[in-house]
């Protein structure tokens, strides 16, 4: 388990989002080497949470953004993969679903969410459009789509009064190939031995989203997720790996959701290339597998 002093603040921002200390630089360097990102923020109760009420109690949130997007080398953005709404302070939030919060470097925010509660919704996606919360002066709404189907989704800043991008940047690359499989770094073996003493292992795959660009939003990319089991076989040695849940977004800066800009679900890769995913359609929940060819960098911790 990774101590405290494995985290270190690689950049923060203040409510207006100006640097205050470290870089985007310095954050988008530890990404590339496949550090784990966690982002602290602070807000008053009753200016986020009730603002009918009297409690000006600060808050505190520290989240975890366990899929984490690197494009063009330069610019970093962060997913939350695994967060039901939650109603503070006492517990759960309606309805039941996924709340994919998206954050980049620069404080823009997005929400794309995951009904699970087995409503029937037939809305037509699209655009659609978005209203701050009743006297949240410190919310900034942008665009919004799909509402009342099973995915709506909106970008938007809240003013938090701090933003501060913690990294844990403990990781060691451990092999790099091209699409088809060809080593351009580390080596099969390096990667099976730590494999063997028990380390955690991460993924950074290439040009993952490519079937979500446009024309217009081109841009190279790289998608960080960690793996929860893995398999080697060693007369092929061929290593292959089933990740966490991941979600995928059209590659822009900042990120952002759109219509038919994201998807969800699962990723098994392989060290010739092969990249299968099991895709969930977050308009109907259906389930389809797709088989790609990408670049692969592996870590291990």
């Amino acid at each position: 388990m990774p101590s405290t002093s494995d985290w270190t603040c690689a950049l923060s921002l203040d409510a207006q989002r100006r640097i205050e200390t470290g870089s985007p630089r310095d954050l988008a360097a530890a990404i590339t080497r496949g550090a784990d990102l966690r982002i602290a923020t602070e807000f008053r109760h009753n200016e986020h949470i009730d603002v009918t009420s009297a409690q000006d109690e600060r808050v505190c949130e520290v989240a975890e953004f366990a899929v984490t997007y690197l494009l063009d080398d330069r610019w970093t953005a962060g997913i939350m993969s695994l967060r039901q709404p939650v109603e503070l302070p006492t517990g759960f939030g309606p309805p039941p679903s996924m709340s994919f919060f998206l954050y980049n470097e620069d404080g823009h925010q997005a929400i794309a969410r995951l009904h699970m509660d087995g409503a029937l919704r037939d809305s037509t996606p699209g655009p659609s459009p978005v209203e701050a919360p009743t006297g949240m002066a410190k919310y900034h709404t942008g665009s919004g789509a799909d509402a009342g189907t099973n995915a709506p989704s909106h970008n938007f800043v809240y003013d938090f009064d701090v933003f501060r991008y913690w990294v844990c940047d403990r990781w060691t690359q451990a092999l790099a190939h091209d699409s088809t499989g060809v080593v351009t770094s580390g080596s099969v073996e390096q990667l099976a031995e730590a494999f063997h003493r028990g380390c955690r292992i991460k993924v950074a795959v290439s040009g993952l989203c490519r079937d979500l660009q446009t024309n217009a939003t081109r841009i190279n990319h790289e998608l960080f997720v960690e793996l929860g089991s893995s398999y080697y076989y060693t007369r092929q040695q061929l290593f292959i790996g089933g990740s966490h849940p991941v979600v995928r977004v059209r590659p822009q800066i900042p990120m952002a959701y759109s219509s038919n800009g994201w998807d969800t679900g699962w990723l098994v890769v392989r060290t010739d290339g092969t990249v299968a995913y099991r895709r969930c359609d977050p308009y109907t929940l259906a389930f389809e597998d797709r088989v790609y060819r990408c670049g692969i960098r592996w870590f291990v911790h």
